[in-house]
């Protein structure tokens, strides 16, 4: 059997589980310059899922999407030094303010643009945003299944997937018909490391625009090996409609961001013994603390 042709939608997020008091703007926006750029952790075990799948179809493709600035590259890299074949950035500042709507938009014309695929992998959610609509959205504008909550992949043949999802009371098992976009749950096994070779290999890689700031013996490496070389896309590029991009193309406005710092005020010791336990959790109940 030839292999599968894999997309793995990938976001270049701030680190939001380190948030500092510089991390939000006084217009309650981030301050994405405080948080560092990091890979979005579900997608990472996204891009395992779709490394499986060409561990056991080795002829398989898998194809890195991501949209972003242009360092939003990176992720690219570290996708590719994982096992990743290649990858393309959507990138145009016509994309900016973008919210799930307009980004699930851009992905589904980028899809588009690549061509006849098998699966899509994604992330449940991103870490700064945590709307998990992007995948489901993008699914819905390309016209295929889909698949949430993805765990496990249990079996894939030509035609056919079968994935265990987690779900909040348990777990079930579900096929689908391909191409289907799967979006992954952070339970699902982590992303292999990067692999020493691919690292020495693709070390070098960069887009157009990274390749205007390049050293001379960047640039020649890249010319001379045309693998090295990331493409970027436009808004042009992926025939996309510029009144569904951008703040024009997102019906969600952020009316305010507060962070919230939580103290603890009190301090509450109890022993081990039933009767002190029984009690503490009445008071929780009382207070609605819980229950």
């Amino acid at each position: 059997m030839n292999g599968f042709k894999i997309i793995v939608l990938a976001k270049q997020v701030p680190d939001t589980r380190n948030v500092g008091k510089d991390a939000m703007k006084e217009d309650g926006t981030v301050n994405r310059a405080a948080l560092p750029a990091i890979f979005n952790p579900e997608d990472l075990n996204a891009l395992e899922l779709a490394l499986q799948v060409k561990d056991k179809y080795p002829d398989s493709e898998v194809i890195i999407l991501t949209m972003g600035p242009p360092r939003a590259a990176d992720i690219i890299r570290e996708a590719i030094y994982r096992g990743a074949d290649k990858g393309y950035l959507i990138t145009d500042r016509r994309f900016a303010g973008s919210d799930t709507l307009a980004t699930s938009y851009a992905i589904s014309q980028a899809v588009k643009k690549i061509g006849d695929f098998d699966l899509i992998f994604a992330g449940r959610q991103a870490i700064d945003g945590d709307t998990a609509q992007v995948g489901p959205q993008a699914a819905e504008k390309i016209g295929i299944p889909q698949i949430t909550y993805a765990e496990e992949l249990v079996s894939v043949e030509k035609g056919k997937i079968m994935i265990k999802r987690r779900l909040e009371n348990g777990v079930e098992t579900v096929a689908a018909p391909m191409p289907v976009l799967i979006t992954v749950h952070g339970s699902a096994p982590d992303c292999r490391p990067r692999h020493a070779k691919r690292l020495m290999k693709y070390k070098y890689a960069l887009t157009k625009t990274e390749m205007q700031n390049a050293d001379d013996f960047s640039k020649e490496l890249v010319e001379k090996r045309p693998y090295l070389l990331i493409e970027e896309w436009s808004v042009d590029d992926i025939q996309a409609d510029v009144k569904w991009l951008g703040l024009s193309g997102s019906p969600t406005k952020v009316k305010k961001v507060e962070n919230i710092v939580l103290a603890a005020k009190e301090a509450k010791q109890i022993d081990t013994s039933d009767e002190q336990l029984e009690e503490f959790i009445k008071e929780l109940i009382e207070n609605h603390t819980i229950g």
